[in-house]
């Protein structure tokens, strides 16, 4: 490491010793540490879910709401796999480490991420002191939607063909009118 990064590191470190509570920022990059792929880099999910690329499916075609609505088996398909993904994916030691310096700050820790994928909570950081900008894919609302409300994703179990990129079995539904649900996360073309 050069010079200049020793010093700015440890200016860092200086820092957040005299902080009485921490915020961190997150994207993409705390999750590929994990094991996860970004959502649309060059490592993003045609990679790591080859289907996709196969299938001829864009990102942007398949991660809508409208989506839902035209061919509601092939996106719970992709969403069924990132729901699963992230459900075995173990958060990595870099989350431990936050989760420590926060601990010894008064204030303890607040987390503002553009993740959709749980892995703070699954971490141990507590659900009230996160922000998840772009929503959590377990949790689940209406695609109409019929109300505003979201509700937990735990009661699904997805079952994916992930040769076709298609979901198995019954859809996910809403509670409230019995539609299609769709992940509560910030999709392609929403509000437009």
């Amino acid at each position: 490491m050069s010079d200049s990064t020793v010093s700015a590191i440890t200016q860092a470190a200086r820092l957040i010793e005299k902080a009485d509570g921490l915020l961190i920022t997150a994207g993409a990059g705390m999750g590929v540490d994990s094991g996860l792929p970004d959502f649309r880099g060059n490592e993003g999910f045609w990679h790591a879910y080859p289907a996709l690329a196969k299938s001829g499916i864009t990102l942007t075609s398949i991660a809508n709401p409208q989506a839902f609505i035209n061919n509601p088996k092939q996106a719970w398909g992709f969403y069924g796999y990132r729901l699963a993904l992230y459900r075995r994916i173990i958060p990595h030691e870099g989350f431990g480490i936050l989760e420590a310096i926060a601990k010894e700050m008064p204030q303890g820790a607040f987390v503002a991420t553009s993740n959709v994928d749980g892995q703070f909570q699954k971490a141990g950081f507590s659900s009230n002191a996160i922000y998840e900008i772009h929503g959590s894919i377990h949790y689940l609302q209406c695609v109409t939607p019929c109300c505003h409300r979201h509700w937990p994703a735990k009661e699904i179990e997805p079952l994916t063909d992930d040769e076709r990129c298609e979901w198995i079995g019954p859809l996910p539904r809403c509670p409230y009118c019995g539609e299609i649900a769709r992940p509560a996360i910030l999709m392609f073309h929403d509000m437009t």
